[in-house]
C-alpha cells in the first residue's frame, strides 16, 4: 500500500541536516522523497546503508512531506541522512478526481528541483515510491541534457521475466524493487513471479543490508568529517532555512 495523501494545515518545520558519511566530495548528491506515516521509512533506510556498504563518497538527501512524522525523521537523521521538508504539490482537482492518492503524490516530487537544485550541487534521484506520473514530463523537460543510466544501475524487477535476456544479474549494482509484492518489508512470495528464486536472493540481499548493524551511521564518523560538509550545507542554506544538527549512534 503507497503513502496515503492528506492535506495538512501546519506550519513548515526547519530543515534539519545531518552530517552523511563518508565525507561530501565533488558537490554530488543522492536524492530520494518520502511522504506519509507509514513503513516506507524502512525503504530509505535502507537505501542509506546500501550506500554506505558500497562507501559512497557521497550524502542521501531525503526530501519529505509535511506529513512524515518526527520518529521517522529521528530515524533517518540517526542513519546520516539530510532531511530537507518540501512543500506538497496538489494539481488541479478537476486533473484528480479518478487518480488515486498515490499518483497524485507523486507530483509533490517536482518540488525537489525548486529546492534543492537552486544550489550549485549535482544530484542523482532515487524515488522511494513510483515516478510514473511526472516521468514525461521529466522526459520531455530533460530531454537535452540528462543522461540515462545503464541496466545494471537501475534493475526493475520486471526485466527478470520480460527482458531477462537483457539482464546479467551477477553486475547489478542497484535494484529497484517496483514490482507487485516485491517490496522486500513486506515480502510474502504470494504475489505474480515472487515466488522466483532471482526475486528471493535479491530480497534476502536487501534484508543482509538493512539488518547489518555495522552499516549503521556512527557518530564519530559525523564529528570527525564535519568540516568536509560545510560547503554543502552553506549550498542548502541559501535555498532556505537549515538547521545543522549531529546525528547521534543509531547503534
Amino acid at each position: 500500500m503507497a503513502p496515503e495523501l492528506t492535506q495538512t494545515t501546519t506550519e513548515k518545520s526547519d530543515v534539519t541536516i545531518t552530517k552523511p558519511s563518508p565525507p561530501v566530495h565533488g558537490g554530488r548528491a543522492y536524492v530520494t522523497f518520502l511522504a506519509g506515516n507509514g513503513d516506507y521509512v524502512k525503504g530509505v533506510v535502507g537505501l542509506a546503508k546500501g550506500l554506505r556498504k558500497v562507501k559512497s563518497a557521497y550524502p542521501l538527501v531525503v526530501a519529505i512531506l509535511p506529513d512524515v512524522p518526527e520518529e521517522h525523521r529521528r530515524i533517518l537523521v540517526e542513519q546520516g541522512c539530510i532531511v530537507r521538508e518540501i512543500e506538497p504539490v496538489y494539481p488541479p482537482e478537476n486533473q484528480t478526481q479518478f487518480a488515486m492518492a498515490y499518483y497524485v503524490i507523486n507530483y509533490s516530487k517536482l518540488r525537489i528541483w525548486k529546492v534543492l537544485l537552486n544550489t550549485s550541487f549535482n544530484f542523482l534521484f532515487f524515488f522511494i515510491s513510483g515516478l510514473i506520473v511526472v516521468q514525461d514530463f521529466l522526459n520531455m523537460y530533460f530531454k537535452k541534457i540528462y543522461k540515462p543510466i545503464p541496466l545494471v544501475y537501475n534493475l526493475v524487477l520486471a526485466m527478470l521475466w520480460r527482458h531477462p535476456e537483457n539482464v546479467e544479474l551477477d553486475k547489478v549494482k542497484v535494484v529497484h524493487y517496483c514490482a507487485a509484492g516485491s517490496k522486500p518489508w513486506r515480502y510474502t512470495g504470494k504475489e505474480a513471479n515472487m515466488e522466483r528464486e532471482d526475486i528471493k536472493m535479491l530480497v534476502n540481499k536487501w534484508w543482509d543490508i538493512y539488518k547489518d548493524d555495522s552499516l549503521d551511521y556512527k557518530k564519530s564518523e559525523a564529528e570527525s568529517d564535519l568540516v568536509n560538509l560545510k560547503p554543502f550545507i552553506n549550498a542548502l542554506t541559501e535555498a532556505g532555512r537549515v538547521k545543522y544538527v549531529t546525528a547521534p549512534s543509531a547503534a
